[in-house]
């Protein structure tokens, strides 16, 4: 059953990988028609088949006999499939069953095969993806914060804000420090978590269940530490939001010791009050007809405050992962 209607705000590889599977069934399809308010000659696609769909990172690939139409959905961009969400598509794409909607993206037209022009060992979710050349190009940028490093589409094709706040708390780096800092093994870490939270992602966002995983992202308390998040509306050159703990996630600079950030004092959570025990003082009366004297009684069981457990964080995988 094709699915209908569906949109996604703030799209990261995992998302664009569900769309190109909700498409499959226009692979090999003629287009009868294209229009939209992008500024592209939309008459280049009409009575085109579409030859593959393919993406690589946040890019939407439709390849066609002559050229390639690339969709990226920025921030906000959304889709709908066989039936509009609203007017002015950026791109409408019809066929004699079903059409698509491209909404708040960019569309751009690329010459030649997606083959030719991408560098697929780069996307963290395509089978592809080489964990060796990620680290050699990290390793040349040793100033860049981690923060910056994550999302940049050259070195980690598909991460985007989301991912980039979950694998730090994950394998507990602070997101300021620096590349050049971090020890080798925290930079394996970092490379495989990159992947490994990609398809976490893929497979709970499936499942209608993504934002019941966040541990770190728009939450306020971290449930390691259980006090206050750390948020950065622009933190780095991206100057994207952050969510982190001072506490247990570490900061790494090049040539400088591991050292926990010192938290604000707003961020800190107010230590809890102690209960009192001992004797009632003897000015204490009663409370309506019972008189009380002596222990203080003790407090039922039913009405103690439960403490917070730590969740549980997702285990890294082990072996290869399956590619969609």
């Amino acid at each position: 059953m094709r699915i209908r209607n569906q949109s996604y705000i703030m799209p990261e590889g995992p998302s664009i990988i569900i769309l190109k599977e909700a498409v499959a069934s226009f692979k090999g399809k003629k287009i009868l028609e294209a229009s939209g308010n992008a500024r592209i000659d939309t008459s280049l696609f009409v009575d085109q088949p579409i030859v593959d769909i393919c993406s690589w990172g946040k890019h939407f690939l439709l390849v066609l006999p002559a050229c390639t139409i690339r969709i990226h959905f920025l921030l906000f961009g959304s889709y709908s499939i066989d039936e509009p969400t609203k007017a002015g598509p950026r791109l409408y794409l019809r066929f004699a069953r079903g059409a698509l909607y491209f909404y708040s993206c960019s569309v751009r037209v690329l010459q030649g095969h997606p083959g030719d022009i991408y560098d697929w060992s780069g996307d963290v979710m395509n089978d592809a993806w080489n964990a060796r050349k990620a680290r050699k190009k990290l390793l040349a940028k040793p100033e860049t914060m981690v923060c910056d490093a994550l999302l940049d589409q050259d070195i980690f094709a598909g991460v985007g804000n989301i991912i980039k706040n979950e694998v730090l708390f994950r394998i507990r780096v602070h997101p300021e420090s620096r590349i050049g800092g971090l020890p080798s093994r925290k930079l394996g870490e970092m490379i495989r978590e990159a992947r490994n939270y990609s398809y976490d992602f893929l497979e709970w966002k499936k499942e209608f269940t993504l934002k019941k995983h966040w541990l770190a992202h728009t939450k306020k308390i971290c449930p390691r530490c259980h006090i206050l998040f750390i948020k950065v509306q622009h933190l780095g050159k991206t100057l994207r939001r952050a969510f982190f703990c001072n506490n247990c996630q570490i900061w790494y600079m090049p040539g400088a010791e591991p050292a926990k950030k010192e938290a604000p004092a707003a961020a800190v959570a107010a230590p809890r009050k102690k209960r009192v025990t001992g004797k009632v003082p003897a000015r204490v009366a009663s409370r309506g007809k019972k008189q009380m004297t002596g222990q203080v009684p003790a407090v039922p069981a039913a009405r103690k405050k439960r403490g917070v457990a730590s969740p549980v964080l997702p285990a890294r995988r082990a072996g290869k992962i399956k590619a969609s």
